[in-house]
């Protein structure tokens, strides 16, 4: 830190705040503009991860979950279920594409060689839990790791360190002793035999915040003075504790994972977040039970090069098959929540923004819609039933683009009757050039809770004539599993995740050929629908809460049927998340003007 940015924190460590207040602002598009380490020839740290996935990552998650309730938090939950093959190492950025060359390479050759199950046995101590693995299996795994890290010194010039010890998954990691017979009773719960695809996965870190914690932000926090630090909802933020001494009460100095900037923040708008949840993965493999190696890159990260950002791209040959989109094998249902809608941006209050005094529509601002579809009552029920932003539309058709891309075939398109998720739907077959072939199958059965109504009433949604008028490519002929008279206000929670859950199941029913079952829903959707389809219990009523919160527009959920097991189980979705921050309203008369 520079000597001047010091002496500003020491002034301002111990004055008098005043009381702050939460407001909203839309979200657009993020940048690093403002970014101090943005020419940092800082490398990045990377490790080789063997992760489960299917029913035993379910079962694992389960136990993370119930074992923190019961004991809370310990060394493991910081990081994802996983079996270390090579530990963090250091790579110049300009040689990670060799990495993943070599990763690539490596995988292929042992892809006849991996176990179609690992071994894994229980193990408990004082202050370990976890499974250790077999030692025949241990021994290919140990192979593996060797194998990558002899290409990996050789040709990218990395130490690379393989794990020959005990190759392990660890459960639970320094916790209180007293804690120990819960937790073995807990694991015992967990079949390491259940269904599962192994996933050799490359991670990295920002070494610089190693040893720091991570923060989440809950809310959003608009600075009010020049040292404090700008933070959006889901935003993380990385915090020195050995700094925090002569930080004023109720407040932390950090700096923000998404924007590398520094500054005050309030403690109570953020939560502690995972290690790991900062990580990036740069390319998975999945080694599937039929020794046919598949090959996947769900989250090919921008990397940081030499101050550039680049878009690294992985080649493949013919035999590299995207395994969640090989549709001509499997089902799958992909479970979507709706673009940004226009009163996430501008408040319930949004319609009155933008309505003239004789009650028409015109657009306040460009993050409004261009138009409103026309509708034979008052317009006034897009209050309730409003429709996306402008970036909610952009939003729908980019995903809908990167669907195309990865030819992702969808054979039938569900949506909830909210304006929003039609839409959302809408644009999504556009940008999969589907728009004129599969009609959207509106089913009021898949509307979200609707105990979560501020109106407290079941909206007036647009009629299938007026979506026809309007011309969104909606199927007439369509009848709903549940009819839009059942839906009651205020239904308790059970109720809610019956009807999910019979929906979910007609719907599976309804369509039997191959290919994408796309569900365009709201953020309980991801929860409510995918859990009863995979055979999991529902949340508690709390936790779904809680979880629903963290789903961002354009979230989603992937289920793949795995027929001869009659399971379904849930995997990686086919295209990457959508991530963007902050863009602020913005008046040049009292910014620029002024003074």
């Amino acid at each position: 830190m520079a000597v001047a940015e010091t002496q500003l924190y020491a002034k301002v460590s111990n004055k008098h705040r005043s009381k702050i207040m939460f407001s909203a602002t839309f979200v657009q598009l993020h940048s690093h503009c403002n970014d101090p380490s943005l020419d940092d020839p800082i490398p990045q740290e990377y490790a080789l991860y063997l992760c489960p996935t299917g029913h035993l990552f379910n079962c694992l998650q389960e136990f993370w979950k119930e074992s923190k309730r019961q004991c809370g938090k310990n060394r493991a939950h910081e990081i994802f279920p996983h079996i270390t093959l090579c530990d963090f190492f250091t790579c110049e950025d300009q040689k990670v594409e060799l990495l993943y060359d070599i990763l690539k390479r490596i995988c292929n050759n042992f892809a006849q060689r991996f176990p179609p199950t690992i071994s894994l046995s229980l193990h408990s101590s004082t202050s370990y839990i976890g499974f250790f693995v077999g030692d025949s299996h241990a021994n290919i795994l140990k192979e593996f790791a060797v194998a990558f890290s002899s290409e990996a010194s050789a040709l990218a010039d990395c130490h690379v360190k393989p794990c020959l010890k005990q190759l392990h998954l660890t459960l639970a990691h320094k916790f209180c002793p007293h804690h120990q017979k819960t937790l073995e009773q807990l694991a015992k719960c967990i079949n390491p035999e259940e269904t599962c695809h192994w996933v050799a996965a490359l991670y990295s870190r920002d070494m610089r915040f190693v040893h720091y914690q991570t923060l989440r932000a809950l809310f959003q926090y608009k600075p009010q003075n020049i040292d404090e630090l700008m933070i959006n909802a889901g935003d993380f933020i990385y915090v020195n504790p050995t700094q925090q001494s002569e930080v004023s009460e109720g407040w932390v100095i950090g700096t923000s994972h998404q924007s590398g900037c520094r500054g005050f923040l309030p403690e109570n708008y953020t939560e502690r977040a995972n290690e790991s949840d900062t990580w990036v993965k740069h390319r998975e493999y999945t080694f599937v039970p039929a020794s046919k190696f598949l090959t996947q890159s769900t989250n090919e990260p921008n990397v940081k090069l030499n101050g550039e950002v680049h878009n690294p791209v992985m080649s493949r040959s013919v035999t590299d098959v995207l395994s969640l989109q090989n549709t001509n094998l499997r089902r799958g249902v992909l479970v979507m929540r709706h673009g940004e809608r226009v009163d996430q941006v501008f408040g319930k209050s949004w319609l009155q923004q933008c309505l003239t005094a004789d009650g028409k529509y015109y657009r306040a601002d460009l993050n409004f819609p261009s138009i409103l579809p026309k509708r034979k009552d008052s317009v006034k029920h897009f209050e309730h039933d409003p429709p996306l932003s402008s970036c909610g539309i952009f939003q729908s058709r980019l995903v809908g683009e990167a669907l195309l891309d990865q030819e992702v075939t969808v054979s039938y398109i569900y949506s909830s009757p909210a304006l929003r998720c039609i839409q959302t739907a809408q644009h999504v077959l556009q940008g999969l050039k589907l728009d004129q072939k599969v009609k959207i199958r509106v089913e009021p059965g898949l509307f979200e809770w609707t105990k979560w109504e501020a109106s407290r009433v079941i909206p007036n949604f647009m009629t299938l004539t007026e979506l026809t008028e309007a011309s969104y490519n909606v199927d007439t002929s369509y009848r709903g599993n549940i009819p839009l008279s059942s839906l009651v206000p205020s239904e308790s929670y059970e109720e809610y995740v019956s009807r999910s859950s019979a929906v979910i199941k007609e719907i599976v029913t309804a369509c039997p050929n191959k290919g994408i079952i796309l569900i365009v829903g709201h953020g309980s959707s991801l929860v409510s629908f995918t859990r009863p389809l995979t055979g999991l219990p529902a949340k508690d009523s709390s936790d779904f809460a809680h979880v629903v919160r963290k789903i961002p527009s354009l979230g989603m959920c992937f289920c793949e049927e795995l027929k001869e097991e009659k399971k379904w189980l849930m995997v990686n979705p086919p295209v990457k998340t959508l991530t963007h921050g902050a863009n602020a309203a913005f008046n040049w008369r009292n910014s620029i003007m002024e003074g």
